[in-house]
């Protein structure tokens, strides 16, 4: 099955399963930094890559273990974000090899938790050697799907995510879930990619870029609009970073959606991929 066939939901699932899985392998071997464009070690993800690339302090660098790091796929740092305050419960959407968790278990101390949901064996993996190593006694990894959390009602105080909710086949379902778990004022604070205006359908339609967080990600005005429609209040999507077109041909899309592409459609496509926080609020009553 070409990747431009793989449409729907469960196919979606498996394909980024596959691919992240691949990337916490190439870990956990040894075998350098993780890849999210073909689970290799490669300028893709690496500390130069213009998305993923140079996201956390060397202060908190230096305060989880190396995996952990070589493992991260994301395109923000939540964790510097969302104002962690000592004794809060955080859930991490999508917590890879841990290095979100790790960081929120440090902010909200020993009176404070932290869980990490992820659906990919290898990352879970990756991640309980990485919190062994770390000596975190404030954090539980959870095997699951980010539209079916396995926690109960009102359980936790902030939501974090980076650079997974795009991924998702059911986004709605996502944010529902997420207001779900939440208490009533906690907070959701996630970074994720979203998309300022519209791109072309070659690239939504390519799953290599969907693997990459671009093809996947929603456009502002709806992301927005999803969020409102589940219940969050004070929403707001900041941008930190706009991508150049070249950006994404470094990091995420693939060979064949990029031939496809005009030089036209190649430079409107500059600014209008973004990485961002995307805030929002449970409502207190």
């Amino acid at each position: 099955m070409s990747s431009s066939q793989l449409t729907n939901r469960e196919d979606v699932r498996e394909f980024v399963k596959a691919r992240y899985g691949a990337a916490a392998l190439t870990v956990l071997n040894g075998n350098g930094q993780a890849s999210c464009c073909n689970g290799q070690g490669s300028s893709c993800c690496s500390d130069s890559d213009p998305i993923s690339g140079d996201l956390y302090s060397n202060t908190d660098a230096s305060q989880i273990p190396e995996a952990a790091l070589l493992a991260s796929l994301g395109c923000g740092n939540p964790t510097a974000l969302a104002a962690l305050k000592e004794g809060e419960t955080v859930l991490d959407l999508g917590s890879g090899g841990g290095i979100d968790v790790l960081l929120s278990a440090r902010r909200v101390g020993p009176t404070g938790f932290a869980y990490g949901l992820d659906m990919t064996d290898e990352m879970l993996a990756l991640a309980e050697k990485n919190r062994l190593e770390a000596g975190a006694e404030n954090v539980k990894f959870l095997k699951g799907h980010i539209e079916e959390i396995p926690l109960p009602d009102a359980s936790v105080d902030v939501i974090i995510s980076n650079c997974v909710i795009n991924l998702s086949g059911d986004k709605d379902l996502v944010l529902a879930e997420a207001i779900r778990v939440l208490k009533p004022g906690g907070r959701f604070a996630v970074s994720d990619v979203v998309i300022d205006g519209e791109i072309p359908d070659v690239v939504r339609k390519d799953m290599e870029a969907y693997v990459g967080c671009v093809a996947g990600a929603l456009e502002r005005t709806d992301y927005i609009s999803r969020l409102e429609s589940v219940g969050f209040e004070n929403v707001s999507i900041e941008p930190t970073r706009r991508y150049l077109f070249s950006d994404l041909e470094q990091s995420c899309c693939s060979t064949e959606a990029i031939a496809r592409l005009s030089e036209t459609e190649r430079t409107a496509l500059d600014g209008r991929v973004m990485g961002a926080f995307i805030r929002g609020t449970k409502p207190a009553a």
